[in-house]
């Protein structure tokens, strides 16, 4: 029996992950299957009970997507750093009756960024647009990249000062609000980590924090060109992208943590890739 594997979420019918870890698994001649799972939203303990159910009958990982990630977290027993400082985990494994938690959000933003669109990030001005579980899971890694400096804004400032004490890595990190932003200049590279896209809409945020060499940069994948990145175009910028390279790199990240080797991710982000005009 090939080994099992699953993604759960709610609702999950969007999700692209068993197309991804089903090109990784063939690729790499993994003998593995991987379905997507509906999670019961109620009652309180019924997400832990799937996860164990899928468990007892042989399950060997879990990626996890909203609106699971904090539950996934608080029912493991192991936790990586990055998932401890995102207080949520996004995949899971299951060994020796254990669940250890991890969270590649983060690392699979900043591959796709640093990799995938040549943008080493080492000496660079960073602005980082929003302070949700995603932003908790990159800023290990963005820090880890050695930025010049690094902003974290959000419209409730006192919830970003709070994320950024957590961190203990070494940076230049600053947190603040939306209104401080007129007064900081350009950046090299700007990461909008908010919802705003999902719903059509714009961050606040100055056209001026964009630098026409640098990038700019949406979470949010397949919308086409979002507010922030036609605000971001007409500012001049020279690189824009979307997330669908983070959504494949943080997959990649989670299949060479369960199977042992990392698989070629740009065949799969080519086939996933929704051309932003």
């Amino acid at each position: 029996m090939s080994d099992q594997y699953a993604v759960i979420g709610s609702p999950i019918g969007h999700t692209k992950s068993p197309l991804i870890h089903g090109l990784f698994a063939q690729e790499t001649r993994q003998d593995m299957s991987y379905t997507a799972i509906e999670g019961p939203l109620e009652p309180q303990d019924a997400f832990a009970a799937t996860v164990r159910a899928f468990i007892a009958a042989g399950g060997k990982g879990m990626n996890v997507t909203a609106p699971f990630k904090l539950k996934a977290f608080a029912m493991a027993d192991e936790r990586s750093e990055r998932a401890e400082l995102a207080g949520a985990a996004n995949a899971l494994s299951f060994k020796d009756g254990r669940i250890i938690a991890e969270n590649f959000d983060g690392v699979g933003l900043l591959r796709d960024i640093e990799v995938n669109l040549n943008l080493p990030m080492s000496g660079k001005r960073v602005l980082i647009l929003g302070a949700g579980g995603a932003v908790h899971g990159a800023l290990l890694p963005f820090l880890a990249a050695r930025p010049a400096e690094l902003v974290v804004v959000n419209r409730d400032v006192a919830k970003v000062k709070a994320l950024a004490a957590q961190v203990v890595a070494g940076g230049a990190l600053l947190a603040c609000g939306y209104g401080d932003l007129e007064a900081m200049g350009q950046f090299d590279l700007v990461v909008n980590a908010t919802s705003a896209s999902l719903t059509g809409d714009l961050p606040p945020v100055p056209p001026g924090v964009f630098s026409p060499a640098g990038a700019a940069y949406e979470l949010a994948y397949g919308k086409r060109l979002t507010p922030f990145l036609r605000l971001a175009r007409n500012a001049g910028v020279r690189t824009i992208a979307d997330g669908v390279g983070m959504l494949v790199e943080q997959a990649a990240e989670a299949f060479a943590w369960w199977r042992g080797v990392r698989p070629e991710t740009r065949p799969v982000i080519d086939r996933l890739t929704v051309p932003l005009d």
